[in-house]
């Protein structure tokens, strides 16, 4: 017997990436993900190689496993791939001290993020 396949939440011509606990603020990292939205995969991918931000390698990463997902698993045309979604979700927030003076502590709190990012094929136009 086994377990029954679970059905795809995503269309037939999309893929996504997911990145779990990157250790960068979901307001930076959102940054990011709104530059790269609704453009195609080559010029999001260019807009993060030349971005200053230190997340943006992350972001590219993740674009790029992305779309190795659709070119690999779903056999979708590269060329002719968007950037459908690009969310950002707050997880855990690490939460460490620092003494300060007269015996107070300075609170520091190091936030960390969820990204998922949707590729989707445009269709042909003619």
């Amino acid at each position: 017997m086994g377990k029954a396949k679970m059905e795809r939440r995503l269309a037939d011509n999309e893929a996504q990436a997911h990145a779990r606990f990157v250790r960068t603020s979901p307001q930076k990292l959102n940054l990011l993900a709104q530059q790269i939205r609704g453009l195609t995969a080559d010029a999001a991918l260019a807009a993060l190689t030349f971005s200053k931000r230190r997340a943006a390698n992350d972001v590219k990463k993740l674009l790029q496993s992305a779309v190795a997902n659709a070119e690999n698993n779903h056999q979708l045309d590269v060329d002719r791939l968007y950037v459908k979604e690009a969310t950002v979700g707050k997880t855990v927030v690490l939460k460490r001290f620092r003494a300060r003076a007269r015996g107070r502590v300075g609170r520091i709190r190091k936030p960390v993020s969820n990204l998922t990012i949707i590729v989707q094929e445009r269709e042909e136009t003619e």
